[in-house]
């Protein structure tokens, strides 16, 4: 398959918002699709490349050769130039890497090299989300779409399945195929998700008088560990597999009172105190194999759920009899939780945990069974907000959707001497609306555009929500906000009273 066809269905992806519209474009291309390219296909109508890291990044894409007149390129070709670049390290791999970049999209048309750069940078935009992409491979297959979803579950990602149930002969060969796909010791499975409340009454009125389990919600790094006999392997919620860079977690699983086992949970850095560690130090802890950090931050793990005990499954049990198993086979490295159908109780712990230093609460349906790759109602997280009055300091053009749009701002806190201290960018939580009032407001404070970027006045004043601040050796502030997004534009507001670094500072300073 030409490249070109999958540029075309992206095209179209992102002109429609009709979700019909797009499973039924997904469904003619895989359709048209061979079993070999498949796996490829499938990620690139998700957004993503197949390979984790190509040593690619927007800065390197922003001069671009000409364009291909005729298109040539085909997708498996294609994945195995990405795969090139990705292997490529040491003395002269920049430039190495450079001339591969130049040679692919040289080859590539117009709208090809719009794919690929959206392919690159992670900005494609398309609206092709895994959950459609999964129900169009059910229905070019022929098979129920609840038989595809649960193969991927299990299975971890989309591009076996898609592969099995499309490679198959026949709808019959395809559901045996989706059915040897199932939970094995070993093969990490997607995570269960959570939905969002504004606060915990709502969450806790949302299960309408039913017993619920209220977790702590740590600030970690979600965890999925596999042990089968002595191997012991760790798995992030992205699944990628990190057993290398944690012996202290692998130590601690392989002393659990059982042989196999599958749990889900969080690891974090602890200081002297028990307190979490900001979470950058987790972060960067999970990381490295780089000895001396490792000495320096441990990690310790807090499993919240178990879903295999010694050949027992458990995804379809209650989460209280899970919980039962949980706490006798990990005792010691279990999250803090309470049982209640109470309101009042459930806050109690989530200002207790919050003022020690953790997230928030996930609440849970106490009857809910484990359902990996859900964000249903049955897990609803809460976390404190915070908000920031900050200035928009420069914006990024748009891709995908947003082509043609200023859609990425650059965000600054005031330095109390008349400058502006960067602590972040953010694309989040813009409504059609705001992308084009942006566009035309950021046109009208434009200082410079080196064809990306788009430097501004500093005078437009926004109001951003964001989970937590970390520490930062990006930015010259020393802090970047995790998880910001906009809330609104406060044209009430002139940058003078916009807040201060100071007063951001003193938001990252722990409460005792």
């Amino acid at each position: 398959m030409l490249l070109a066809d999958v540029a075309a269905t992206s095209t179209a992806l992102a002109a429609t918002r009709s979700r019909l519209a797009k499973r039924a474009l997904l469904v003619d291309l895989l359709r048209r699709t061979a079993p070999d390219e498949v796996p490829v296909v499938a990620r690139y109508l998700g957004g993503e490349l197949r390979q984790r890291r190509t040593g690619l990044g927007w800065r390197s894409l922003t001069t671009l050769p000409e364009p291909a007149a005729e298109p040539s390129l085909e997708v498996v070709a294609v994945d195995a130039a990405f795969e090139r670049m990705a292997e490529l390290s040491g003395p002269g791999s920049t430039t190495a890497r450079q001339s591969l970049a130049a040679e692919l999209f040289g080859a590539a048309t117009a709208d090809e090299q719009r794919l690929l750069r959206g392919l690159v940078t992670g900005e494609l935009r398309q609206g092709a989300l895994d959950a459609l992409l999964l129900d169009a491979v059910a229905e070019a297959a022929g098979v129920p779409a609840e038989a595809v979803r649960r193969a991927a579950m299990l299975a971890g990602s989309t591009e076996p399945v898609a592969a099995a149930a499309l490679g198959a002969s026949s709808p019959d060969d395809a559901l045996a195929a989706l059915g040897a796909f199932t939970l094995t010791v070993g093969r990490p499975v997607r995570p269960m998700l959570a939905a969002s409340a504004p606060d915990v009454a709502a969450a806790v009125a949302g299960f309408e008088g039913r017993t619920v389990v209220v977790d702590a919600k740590l600030d970690g790094i979600r965890v999925q560990v596999h042990r089968d006999g002595d191997d012991v392997r760790v798995h992030t919620r992205s699944l990628d597999d990190i057993t290398a860079r944690v012996p202290e977690l692998v130590e601690v699983v392989r002393a659990l009172p059982v042989r196999a086992a599958v749990l889900d949970g969080e690891a974090l850095a602890l200081d002297a105190s028990g307190r979490p560690r900001p979470f950058q130090e987790t972060s960067a802890r999970s990381a490295t194999r780089d000895a001396e950090l490792a000495a320096e931050v441990a990690l310790s793990p807090f499993f919240f759920d178990v879903l295999h005990v010694d050949g027992r499954d458990l995804m379809g049990a209650p989460l209280l009899e899970r919980l039962a198993v949980l706490d006798e086979v990990a005792a010691g490295h279990v999250v803090e939780r309470v049982v209640t159908d109470d309101a009042a109780v459930a806050q109690e712990a989530f200002a207790r945990w919050v003022g020690q230093g953790q997230e928030g609460v996930i609440v849970k349906d106490a009857a809910a069974p484990y359902e990996a790759g859900r964000r249903g109602s049955a897990w609803v997280k809460v976390k404190p907000r915070h908000t920031l009055d900050l200035v928009v300091l420069a914006v990024e053009r748009g891709s995908g959707r947003r082509a043609g749009m200023l859609s990425n701002i650059h965000l600054g806190a005031r330095d109390g001497s008349g400058g502006f201290v960067m602590l972040g960018k953010t694309f989040k939580g813009m409504t059609d609306e705001m992308l084009a009032w942006q566009t035309e407001r950021f046109r009208e404070l434009e200082v410079d555009d080196d064809g990306w970027t788009v430097t501004l006045r500093p005078e437009q004043v926004v109001e951003i929500a964001f989970d937590g601040l970390q520490r930062s050796s990006r930015y010259p502030g020393g802090l970047a906000l995790r998880f910001a997004r906009v809330l609104r534009y406060r044209d009430d507001k002139p940058a003078s009273e916009a807040d201060t670094i100071d007063t951001v500072r003193s938001l990252a300073t722990p409460t005792s």
